[in-house]
């Protein structure tokens, strides 16, 4: 189940009695981690209420092709993009016949014909309807399409009836979904990533900062949260959109920072610390602007800020896989084994600053993973390829140190 962590599963839920499992399906598909946005066709709401599925998907249910609210946005084809699965439970006979004959005239038929996800059905009806020559045509032409089946499965109907047809019960349904997607290398692992730069103010108008973009430590959040990780990513002020089921949490100054860090630190599997964190702060922060005067020199005395992620890397309890990041100008490789070992850091990636190619604010990078004994050379890519490359290398690595 482990697999369903940050997936996108829209339900897609039509009129049948068996649609009063679709709400144990949806607990059990948000319980294992997936995001989940349901689809109702109008029959379906004759069997269970929307409001019970909003209740427990988190989400407004969608019920209508020409919500006019929804279509400015052309909302059906934005579910059809949003969906890393399309599953229909249950799916009715005049489901399956709309759907096979190609119909997109009500919401659900639409997605299920505007995506590139993958569709699975979990069919539900009558053993006679199920056994019917026209409806046994449309299982043979959606599954030579690539349609999954889930189910029928045999047994007491609700009409009386024994014999195929049954919708399979809900863990069945949430276990056949999960094996639909590929073991991602963190599936179920807690992973926490600091990014960007930290603002240490001057006065209300002025700050000490960098030059950090935070494009490296999104791209990880990214590839984490693709690697089946449940993410936390803590920013500093950075202009970028939040990465896609990752949770966001915005930091100001090393010191939110730090103390963003450790809160729930405890629950924390992985820790990478790709942030650049300003060294110092001022000793005192001035109540109002502070005003040019006539001397041509002015001094800042300035105070050593927490270190982060060696705090992290020196827990005695619950501590983590720790991370760290090495952004040098010159003898980069050395200064991040330095660095590794005087921080008492599991790895540590670094990267040369000082070429504007690969340095703050561009889209490309290139680093060297370093460990204790080892060095990985990722040669130069886009922030976000290198990203998949990084939490793959850093999961391997991982996994071998808890064997």
């Amino acid at each position: 189940m482990h697999r369903l962590t940050n997936r996108r599963i829209l339900l897609g839920i039509t009129g049948g009695i068996a649609a009063y499992k679709s709400a144990e399906l949806t607990r059990l598909l948000k319980g294992a981690g997936a995001d989940i946005r349901i689809v109702m066709t109008p029959a379906a709401t004759e069997f269970i209420t929307p409001l019970t599925l909003q209740a427990l998907s988190g989400h407004p249910v969608h019920l209508q092709l020409l919500d006019p609210e929804a279509e400015a946005g052309m909302g059906h084809i934005e579910l059809a993009k949003w969906a890393d699965m399309i599953l229909v439970a249950p799916a009715s006979a005049d489901f399956m016949a709309r759907f096979c004959a190609g119909m997109g005239d009500d919401l659900l038929t639409t997605l299920c014909l505007a995506t590139e996800a993958p569709i699975c059905l979990a069919p539900a009806m009558n053993q006679a309807m199920w056994r019917d020559p026209r409806t046994q045509d449309n299982v043979h032409q959606l599954t030579s399409q690539g349609i999954k089946l889930f189910g029928p499965g045999v047994g007491a109907q609700a009409c009386g009836d024994t014999g195929p047809g049954r919708m399979l019960e809900p863990g069945e349904l949430a276990e056949l979904a999960a094996e639909q997607f590929q073991h991602g290398a963190l599936a179920g692992k807690r992973v926490c990533i600091t990014a960007g730069p930290t603002r240490e103010p001057l006065d209300p108008v002025r700050y000490i900062s960098n030059h950090s973009s935070g494009k490296m430590g999104y791209a990880l959040a990214e590839a984490a949260a693709d690697a089946g990780a449940s993410v936390r990513l803590i920013s500093g002020p950075v202009n970028l959109p939040a990465p896609a089921r990752v949770e966001v949490t915005s930091v100001e100054t090393a010191e939110e920072m730090l103390a963003a860090s450790l809160d729930g630190i405890d629950q924390c599997d992985l820790f990478i610390a790709a942030a650049a964190v300003a060294d110092y702060r001022p000793v005192s922060v001035a109540e109002h602007k502070i005003k040019k005067g006539s001397e041509e020199i002015m001094e800042l005395r300035l105070v050593k800020n927490p270190d982060i992620v060696a705090t992290v890397a020196g827990l005695q309890e619950h501590r983590p896989y720790t991370v760290g990041f090495a952004a040098e100008t010159r003898d980069v490789v050395g200064y991040a084994r330095s660095k590794l070992a005087r921080k008492q850091l599991d790895l540590i990636v670094a990267n040369d600053v000082s070429n504007p190619e690969i340095g703050f604010n561009s889209d490309d990078n290139a680093v060297t993973l370093v460990s204790a004994d080892d060095e990985i050379s990722l040669p130069q890519t886009s922030k976000r390829q290198l990203a998949r490359q990084l939490i793959e290398q850093i999961a391997q690595q991982y996994h071998q140190s808890t064997q």
